[in-house]
């Protein structure tokens, strides 16, 4: 492997690397005066100390090859890379044109997708993980290629650092970890986030991990690292970190003051340390350079920056109207069953079988599909339910495989191995039980984020399976609903069946559809006799198309999930005490919301119940029952109401379960008082 020293590497490539590190100078010293003048980069977190190490991320990417996953001190990194310094402005000052997101994303967050220098969030290092999935795509599809994914030493603090290198280590994967040690998180000092010196010997009794320290400082040094850290992950397939030492010059960023927290003597070191400076001295001292070459240099250097700064002020910005494109992409349109709706005769299913049958014929119409989560694939087994049951045994271990025990591995890999390829869609099952997913919740943003975020440019094709809700005597963190929660987070779509055929239908919908989707199933369900139907081999459901499971014209019952069954069973309790004719209507889907049917229910009876097994206080009902007050008031005859779980978590004695979740007893009390009203 080529060395790179100051003595042997040829003139042309020293020309461009000081002036690359120049020009990168130039714009992070520039970057605060555009905030002066309210131009815009309200966030920026100065490189300058880095400049070593990030030259050499840059150098080493292959374009078409490698994906980058920089983080938000990465301007010289992604100016190495191939980005232009009107890029970076774009992205400084918040412009539509701006490649990585348009303007939606924080400044210094440079990207170029298309290039795959990946959009990445502010939540310093769960980009590890992203790293992690496009890196198992890569080894999957034998491509030849490394992934990188950059960030600083304090971020190896975060369990999710820790889940991906030890998944890239445990699954043989070409991913290189930069570690850019500055000595600082913000202004917590590194002896406070770790008890060794060096960050990355953390990490040392990792097996398939190679460890590679460097002087992040120096060019030569830093080049040499990267050089080697990517030929050992290409060659073995195996994850190396790549430690550099670097120093900060400055503060963290704009918003920091580091002279609070930092004396004059460190200041002073740093400062003498400037890696820039140390290059250009050591160019004219190995006589590379003349002074007045480097001085042309410079000058070339400030007319690109001018020239760069000209046309990105020249650039548009967003306009208001935009803010709606690129929230959720447009889903598979189901062709035969528009409706979602089937009343064959025949043989019933199971909602676990039919699951079980659709997640096959899925995997065997697209052969890029995959799944793993945890306990999803071991032998018979298929899972806690076995909705998985007989997947790998024909689909193999490649594409049906299970995961640590680390929720936000699963959700984050999957983000990532989406990324290689928008032919690739993957089912994860997030937790066991939707009580045990908090730990994802993280990488769960992270997915919602990503097509607005990108501009549209990235949406991860995934359907998260969540086995959700109660009435199984499973208590805490068996037995929680989730949805009240995560239907406050724009990007994903969420559904929740009642029954087998809506399970299949909607499974399907959600596997052949771009975009992220969050699928809950009622685990009381899973082998209920109510809920077993008919399942055609091709059935498909529409999101956002509610089915209205009983006619009526006294009274709406809004629901979906579990107590879709047991208002069924109050309606017709109601109607043959002769109380009154309900109708009950499954939503199916809770993002997006089937407004016009339920609307359309609310105009037919005038009085509306919404029911469902979360917590009353500040469900997902709230926000129905808010709508229909809001868009329907003119229509009713009575207050809307709402019955559900009480503001309590969910006991395991059956008589705790009995008292907190929604029964048929109390199901009717409520109906029966709003028919009276």
């Amino acid at each position: 492997m080529k060395k790179y020293d100051i003595k042997n590497t040829d003139k042309e490539t020293l020309k461009k690397w000081f002036h690359l590190m120049t020009l990168g100078r130039a714009l992070d010293e520039k970057a605060p005066v555009y905030l002066l003048q309210s131009l815009g980069w309200s966030f920026h977190a100065p490189y300058a100390g880095h400049d070593g190490i990030q030259l050499a991320i840059g150098q080493v990417f292959k374009r078409g090859e490698d994906f980058l996953f920089p983080y938000y001190r990465d301007l010289l990194t992604t100016l190495s890379a191939g980005m232009t310094a009107e890029e970076i402005i774009l992205n400084g000052i918040s412009k539509a044109t701006d490649p990585g997101s348009g303007g939606r994303h924080m400044s210094n967050h440079f990207a170029k997708p298309e290039w795959h220098i990946e959009n990445i969030s502010s939540a310093t290092g769960t980009h590890d993980l992203h790293a992690v999935g496009v890196a198992r795509s890569m080894v999957y599809y034998g491509h030849k290629g490394v992934a990188i994914t950059s960030h600083g030493e304090s971020a190896t603090s975060e369990g999710f650092v820790y889940e991906a290198i030890n998944g890239a280590s445990t699954e043989c994967l070409p991913v290189i970890f930069v570690i850019q040690d500055n000595g600082y998180g913000i202004s917590v000092p590194k002896n406070k986030q770790t008890a060794n010196r060096k960050v990355a010997d953390n990490f040392s009794g990792f097996k398939n991990l190679k460890i590679i320290h460097c002087n992040g400082k120096d060019v030569f040094d830093s080049m040499n690292a990267m050089a080697e850290a990517r030929e050992y992950a290409i060659t073995t397939s195996n994850p190396v970190i790549v430690q550099a030492n670097c120093v900060r010059i400055g503060s963290h960023s704009n918003s920091d003051k580091h002279t609070l927290y930092r004396d004059e003597n460190e200041l002073a070191y740093v400062k003498a340390a400037d890696p820039l400076y140390k290059f250009r001295r050591m160019l004219i001292r190995y006589k590379r350079f003349t002074e007045e070459e480097l001085l042309q240099i410079e000058d070339e250097v400030k007319k690109e920056q001018n020239l760069a700064h000209r046309k990105a002020l020249a650039a548009p910005d967003p306009t208001p109207d935009s803010v709606l494109k690129f929230v959720l992409p447009e889903p598979y349109q189901p062709e035969k069953y528009k409706d979602g709706i089937q009343d064959q005769e025949g043989e019933k299913k199971t909602m676990v079988v039919a699951l079980n049958e659709t997640l096959k014929a899925e995997f065997r119409y697209n052969p890029d599909t995959f799944i793993w989560g945890q306990d999803v694939a071991n032998k018979e087994k298929g899972g806690v339910f076995n909705v998985t049951k007989g997947m790998q045994q024909e689909f193999g271990e490649a594409r049906v495989f299970s995961a640590p025990i680390a929720e936000d591995y699963i959700v984050g890999t999957a983000n990532g191995m989406c990324r290689f390829d928008s032919k690739i869609h993957i089912v994860i099952e997030g937790a066991e039980f939707a009580d045990y997913f908090w730990p994802a919740v993280e990488q769960y943003v992270e997915c919602t984020h990503e097509y607005w975020r990108s501009n549209g440019k990235f949406t991860p094709n995934i359907t998260l399976r969540l086995a959700s809700g109660g009435y199984i005597g499973g208590g805490l963190y068996h037995s929680q609903n989730v949805e009240g929660a995560l239907t406050t987070l724009p990007g994903a779509r969420i559904v929740c069946p009642s029954f087998a055929d809506d399970a299949a239908g909607l499974l399907r919908t959600s596997i052949r559809s771009k975009g992220f989707t969050l699928f809950l199933e009622p685990k009381a369900l899973y082998n209920s006799v109510d809920a077993a139907t008919v399942v055609p081999d091709d059935f498909e459901v529409p999101f956002g198309k509610a089915r209205v499971r009983r006619e009526g014209g006294d009274l709406s019952i809004i629901t979906y999930g579990n107590t879709t069954h047991l208002c069924l069973k109050v309606a017709d309790r109601l109607a043959k005490e002769g109380r009154g004719n309900v109708e009950v209507v499954d939503i199916r889907s809770l993002i997006p919301l089937d407004k016009e049917t339920i609307f359309a229910s609310v105009r037919k009876t005038s009085k509306v119940l919404v029911v469902h097994e979360d917590k009353v206080f500040s469900g997902f009902g709230a926000e129905l029952a808010a709508t229909i007050g809001t868009e329907m008031f003119r229509y009713l005859d009575a207050p809307v109401q709402r019955v559900g779980s009480i503001f309590t978590p969910v006991g395991f004695n059956l008589v705790l379960e009995r008292a907190i979740l929604p029964g048929e007893d109390k199901i009717f009390k409520a109906a029966k008082e709003l028919l009276e009203y």
